[in-house]
């Protein structure tokens, strides 16, 4: 009796990369697990709003001052953030853009990001942001100019 030879066996199917992988999980949660951390964060920022919107930042004594206004006479980038999220809470955004510009457009790349990142949990779809850090470079290049124009008499414009 002769020994039948064996068959040869297939090579071992490769694993999926770690990113296909953790998409692939992603998309077998629950929807409710899915939703949790955009709808956290989504209800995060809007009791902030809602704070800063119940609470004006217009009247002393609510809101500290900020210490850079405070000890040099300079606004900072974020000067006037309280005051325009408190317009943008209110619907004015002629008055949130006034206060500070800047923070009027961080508003909307926030409420644009966390709305793509919900839309993403509904389809299943894990949500990775990876900016360049030539992003990052642009984004606080762009801060500093503000800082410095609304600082200077042409720029008054930009000055809360």
């Amino acid at each position: 009796m002769t020994a039948e030879p064996t068959p040869p066996h297939a090579p071992p199917a490769a694993p999926p990369p770690p990113g296909l992988r953790e998409a692939e999980e992603f998309r077998r949660r629950p929807l409710g697990r899915r939703l949790l951390a955009p709808l956290a964060a989504l209800a995060g920022a809007g009791a902030a709003f809602a704070c800063v919107g119940a609470v004006d930042p217009n009247e002393p004594g609510h809101y500290p001052v900020c210490p850079l206004l405070r000890f040099t006479g300079l606004y900072c980038p974020g000067c006037g953030g309280l005051r325009s999220a408190h317009a943008v809470a209110h619907g004015d955004l002629v008055t949130a853009l006034g206060a500070n510009a800047l923070a009027v457009a961080g508003y909307a790349v926030c409420a644009v990001l966390m709305a793509v990142w919900l839309v993403h949990a509904v389809r299943g779809r894990p949500t990775r942001i990876a900016p360049k850090p030539s992003w990052g470079w642009a984004i606080g290049a762009l801060t500093a100019f503000f800082a410095v124009i609304r600082n200077l008499p042409f720029g008054s414009a930009l000055a809360p």
